[in-house]
């Protein structure tokens, strides 16, 4: 018991996360999100994807859904885009008769996009824990994240037509143009992160400082949605929400290595009989013990207390870390 040895260390560690060069892709991507989430860009989005499929059955829950992946691409954040598109696809769908059972599980659905599509700060933080390549990461998060828009599309059609849900006008080329036209700016965002960092052109944390750049441009002097006295306001609040996460981060990394100092990860892989286990049997208990420790605690801090608890079970089995991170 060497109570003075113990907070050193901690201490330590708080100060070694925070100073970990990585991390600092997760401020600029939240300053990022900070400056999207005063604009409009939501309605357009919302608007570019009515003016294609609100025709169909269930046209409006599937704009709100395609409109989410589209958000989630710009301000990767989960909660920002639960929140932006209740206020922006909520009042539609009342209008038009939807229940608020179908319209709320939809925006929450939706919202879950964000933790998927890159930017997706929690596989920045697997990437940083696992040691593993975030861009790859974010490469890998694509194919999932919309193959989850086309299955909650197809719920959405589903629900519609069980439901006998109301059709909605179809709108001409004109009108679907205009809203493309303006849909076309936020897309700028994943193509920087995804073709940037796919191409080589530049890392995970320059493309988030370039986004940074292209957010300012846009909403300031092409949208003129924010005013130069607004860019306090949002440095404000991109260092609370910053702080936060890096509180989250800190203590989480305190804590793993607490348990790696321990060899509690050694003790857990033996007691349940997992060294020589097969990679379905792997995977499997990765998926039961984020889906019981997320029901507790911030997805981010049991990433942060897991994954280093599985690194070796995911190494034995010869499972690709970068599968894994994505399943998680």
């Amino acid at each position: 018991w060497n109570w003075e040895g113990a907070m050193t260390m901690v201490g330590q560690q708080v100060m070694e996360t925070g100073a970990n060069y990585g991390l600092s892709v997760i401020p600029l991507f939240i300053l990022m999100g900070s400056f999207i989430h005063r604009s409009n860009i939501s309605e357009d989005l919302f608007r570019a994807a009515y003016a294609f499929i609100g025709y169909r059955k269930g046209g409006l829950a599937q704009a709100t859904v395609l409109a989410s992946a589209g958000f989630s691409a710009v301000s990767g954040s989960s909660l920002a885009t639960a929140a932006t598109m209740t206020k922006v696809a909520m009042p539609h769908m009342r209008r038009y008769g939807y229940a608020d059972s179908l319209s709320s599980g939809v925006v929450a659905a939706g919202g879950t996009l964000g933790i998927m599509i890159p930017p997706s700060v929690p596989l920045i933080i697997y990437g940083l824990v696992a040691e593993e390549d975030i861009g790859k990461l974010f490469i890998a998060g694509i194919v999932p994240g919309l193959l989850i828009v086309v299955l909650f599309s197809m719920y959405c059609m589903y629900y519609a037509y069980r439901h006998d849900i109301p059709v909605l006008p179809r709108e001409d080329w004109g009108q679907r143009f205009t809203a493309m036209r303006r849909a076309l700016w936020p897309m700028g965002f994943p193509a920087i992160i995804v073709g940037g960092i796919y191409g080589g052109v530049f890392s995970p944390t320059e493309a988030a400082a370039i986004c940074v750049l292209y957010a300012a441009i846009l909403e300031v002097v092409i949208f003129r949605s924010i005013r130069i006295r607004d860019l306090f306001d949002i440095a404000l609040s991109t260092g609370a929400i910053t702080s936060v996460v890096f509180i989250l981060i800190a203590a989480g990394a305190a804590f793993s290595w607490t348990l790696s100092f321990a060899q509690v990860p050694q003790q857990i892989i033996a007691s349940l009989g997992l060294n020589d286990a097969s990679p379905l049997m792997v995977l499997l208990a990765i998926n039961i013990a984020f889906f019981v420790g997320c029901m507790f605690v911030d997805s981010i801090v049991v990433i942060l207390i897991l994954v280093p608890i599985f690194a070796p079970m995911i190494k034995a089995a010869g499972l690709d870390p970068v599968l894994v991170g994505v399943l998680i």
